[in-house]
């Protein structure tokens, strides 16, 4: 199986619905001409990058000239983080406004999509706007049927132009020429709402591609993590990561001279953020900074206060549906989408204020239940946290578990990578065990860390003695609100999470089938990967 095949084979049934003609876009539906006020929204979502892997926060060895842009003829967020980092989870939080513990099945990785969730997109669609989509949307898992016909959760796909990706692991997609389809389709005179899901920078990367393509040097890298070895390796790895967020921007850039050329761009609220952190150890998958933490930059010529300014709140990604409801004129008792639990934007975008600009927003609530499979019984990690003043806060709710996934299947909650397989082999390296333990080995029930000064997430404070106050009035916070949102976790039935089946039946019991002698892979790990055996933790 191809490298190509291998990155994108959990996502084909989202791309097969791109053959869906553009001339059959229903129509039916369509309200009479928009007012003029409401403006148009595309919505630009990276495939695994982590803040501050963006030019505009000083970040040197990537390049992200549209990203760049965006941020300096709009707003710089420095406090964007998703509510669960991981794909098909943190979007479904992007398009429902609502946290994923509030979701049922949709917590989950690789899930079915409950049918009671109204999307964004599909509100919108009712309401006059002409919406599409390019490439990954929800994903992966099952988004149901409505009438017989597919769900389309983020809008009609247009996917049929390609292109010669300029690395092995690069989509053929031409994300911007197929942006350019949607537009040609819309209706005159119709808003539009457009979702640009490239799939990079998701594994896998062609290995050297960011030095021998990009014009890249391992010496221009100057903040490896320190719970990975820092080694050319690494490095090399890190660079291939930078090129595919570079694809992602060219595509960004082309979209946005696309608006302005047919004069759309003033009155369009451009978004660009990631739905997770980097597919590396301890990032995607967890619940820390370099998982959850994510860039935002979001743009709109004619209706966001003062261009230019850097802000400081915190931000969660249930705030987007809210914002795009609001501006489009849609009142949430139309919409047909249960509670939004996040709040909208604009408070934000019409304050002309940099730094913290409303004060409520003071923090982020995130968390997990089950992502990708090979653990005993189908179980998850379920984790929660709080990040605020300066500090993280997390509970692990079963950490007898292993939090990447067990040693004998493969550590499957993480990508195969090189960096995996240099953290992996530290295990039997006296003197540098403690990369794998950083990145695969078992947790305590709870975590404290001062991410000002402690970016990493390495020194543990919850046992401090000089910490247990603030632990414990964030972990009081945390669970009061959680409470409040109706979490099963606060009521004693968070297995509910562990019961939901798989969207993919191959992958259900996939540990009882592994360890039983089934000769099974999944694609998204090296065979190097997997222990022999289990391991003592």
């Amino acid at each position: 199986m191809s490298r190509f095949v291998t990155k994108h084979r959990r996502f084909l049934s989202g791309l097969l619905a791109g053959l869906v003609s553009i001339a059959a876009a229903p129509t039916g539906h369509a309200a009479p001409a928009a007012k003029a006020a409401r403006p148009n929204i595309l919505f630009c979502i990276a495939d695994d990058a982590s803040y501050p892997h963006m030019g505009a926060y000083g970040c040197k060895w990537v390049r992200t000239p549209g990203f760049d842009r965006v941020a300096r003829e709009g707003i710089l967020f420095t406090n964007a983080y998703t509510p669960n980092a991981k794909c098909a989870p943190s979007r479904a939080c992007i398009i429902t406004g609502r946290n994923s513990w509030q979701l049922e099945e949709a917590a989950n990785h690789v899930c079915y999509f409950p049918a009671k969730f109204k999307t964004y997109s599909e509100a919108l669609a009712e309401h006059g706007y002409f919406v599409g989509c390019t490439a990954k949307g929800w994903a992966p898992g099952d988004a149901g049927t409505v009438n017989g016909k597919p769900r389309l959760l983020t809008g009609i796909p247009f996917n049929r132009q390609k292109t010669k990706p300029p690395a092995d692991g690069i989509s053929p997609l031409d994300y911007a020429a197929n942006f350019d389809d949607f537009l040609a389709a819309r209706p005159a005179g119709q808003p539009f709402c457009f979702w640009y899901g490239g799939l990079e920078p998701h594994r896998g990367y062609e290995f050297g591609s960011g030095i021998a393509k990009g014009g890249k040097q391992t010496s221009d890298i100057e903040d490896v993590p320190d719970f990975w070895p820092d080694n050319e390796t690494v490095r090399t790895d890190m660079l291939d990561y930078a090129f595919e967020i570079e694809h992602f921007d060219r595509h960004l850039q082309r979209m946005l001279a696309a608006l302005e050329q047919a004069g759309e761009l003033d009155n369009t609220l451009v978004i660009v953020t990631a739905d997770n952190g980097l597919p590396f150890p301890r990032c995607k998958g967890q619940e820390y900074e370099y998982s959850n933490h994510l860039p935002l930059a979001a743009m709109w010529t004619g209706g966001i206060k003062k261009p230019g300014r850097t802000v400081d709140d915190f931000v969660s990604f249930i705030d987007f549906a809210p914002t795009f409801l609001e501006l489009a004129a849609v009142a949430p008792q139309s919409s047909g989408m249960p509670p939004c639990q996040g709040h909208s934007l604009t408070d934000i975008f019409f304050s002309g204020k940099s730094g913290q600009v409303n004060p409520a927003r003071d923090h982020v609530l995130i968390g997990k239940e089950r992502h990708d499979i090979g653990r005993p019984h189908d179980w998850g990690y379920p984790i929660r946290g709080i990040v605020k003043g300066g500090y993280l806060y997390l509970r692990n709710f079963e950490p007898g578990r292993w939090p990447a996934g067990n040693p004998e299947t493969g550590y499957l909650n993480c990508d195969g990578s090189p960096t995996k397989t240099k953290c992996l082999q530290a295990r039997t390296i006296p003197g540098v065990e403690k990369f794998w333990n950083w990145s695969f080995g078992k947790r305590g029930e709870e975590e404290l860390y001062h991410i000002a000064s402690d970016r990493d997430c390495l020194e543990n404070l919850a046992m401090n003695p000089q910490e247990q106050h603030r632990k414990t009035a964030l972990r009081s916070q945390l669970f009061e609100e959680l409470t409040v949102q109706g979490d099963p976790r606060m009521s004693g039935e968070g297995a509910v999470f562990d019961a939901y089946p798989y969207a993919q039946p191959g992958q259900r019991g996939f540990y009882e089938r592994f360890t039983g002698g089934e000769k099974l892979k999944a694609g998204w790990i090296n065979s190097t990967d997997i222990e022999p055996g289990p391991i003592e933790p």
